[in-house]
């Protein structure tokens, strides 16, 4: 059954009321976040979503935001992914768009939304196959098996909340996270970019933003120059699987992936400084059992 044009009406204020949060969240510099002690007690991080609805809502029930005023959740990568719409009628993921926009405007300056490479493609209309099925298509799909035609006014909504997120968050301490990194010989990103209004050039396809979104080059000498050139000590991301929830492919970065069994987060005090066997010990799976509870 499609949603009614009232239902499609409330999700693009939805959307819409969740961007200019985004955008004027505190302590928010062009496309950058930095959360210093001040602002935050503790940082909730997770991993790569692609529309897992179930380990979403497990992940919000850890972070307990209610019950902890100065704890923040980041989390990424939601597009393309999970369930399908009946007889392949398209993605189901963009209904989990609208729930983290909800929790934007649910707790305001707290949830953060992190751009990844599947975002970027949508962003930037750039093809991306699995197999014999290119995912766009199967995401605009489903907005249209949802929303029927209100489709199109519905998907400028969601392009405008991915617009408004972020690239990165730094926290007191020296830990930088971003859905992935830039490998060597490409242009990097830096605080000072990351810190003005993004122009179009910066995100176009072959740009620095598409070479950090669509990086995976883990060798030590990448990452400490992606580390150098953030003022890092520290690097978290998602954009691997990884099936064990999590991965350590140097002493720089720590993977982490939210998409499947296990499920796995990282939770930080702003502030307080961490080399990665220390950050190691603060992983939460959320699923299963855990190794930190939160």
């Amino acid at each position: 059954m499609v949603a009614s044009d009232s239902l499609a009406d409330v999700a693009i204020e939805l959307l819409r009321d969740a961007a200019h949060r985004m955008l004027n969240s505190p302590g928010r510099h062009g496309s950058l976040l930095e959360l210093s002690a001040e602002l935050a007690d503790e940082v909730l991080i997770a991993g790569d979503l692609h529309g897992h609805r179930l380990n979403f809502h497990k992940i919000v029930r850890q972070a307990a935001l209610e019950a902890h005023p100065r704890r923040h959740l980041v989390l990424q990568e939601v597009c393309h992914g999970g369930p399908s719409y009946p007889d392949n009628q398209g993605c189901m993921s963009h209904l989990l768009l609208e729930d983290i926009a909800q929790l934007v405007v649910n707790y305001p300056g707290r949830v953060h939304f992190l751009l990844g490479n599947h975002e970027w493609a949508e962003l930037k209309d750039y093809p991306i196959r699995k197999g014999m099925s290119f995912l766009n298509y199967q995401f605009c799909s489903g907005i249209s098996t949802f929303y029927g035609p209100r489709a199109q006014d519905v998907q400028r909504a969601y392009l405008a909340f991915l617009s408004a997120s972020l690239l990165a968050v730094r926290i007191a301490g020296g830990l930088f996270i971003s859905h992935s990194a830039t490998p060597l010989n490409a242009p990097l990103v830096d605080l000072a970019m990351l810190r003005r209004p993004l122009e179009e050039l910066d995100l176009s396809s072959g740009g620095p933003v598409y070479h950090m979104l669509w990086g995976r080059d883990y060798r030590p000498q990448a990452a400490e120059r992606f580390a150098r050139s953030v003022e890092a000590e520290l690097l978290v991301h998602g954009h691997e699987p990884c099936p064990e929830g999590f991965a350590t492919p140097n002493d720089r970065q720590i993977i982490l992936d939210s998409s499947q069994e296990p499920a796995c987060g990282l939770l930080v005090r702003a502030g307080q400084p961490l080399d990665q066997q220390q950050a190691l010990e603060k992983l939460v799976l959320f699923s299963g059992s855990r190794r930190n509870a939160i």
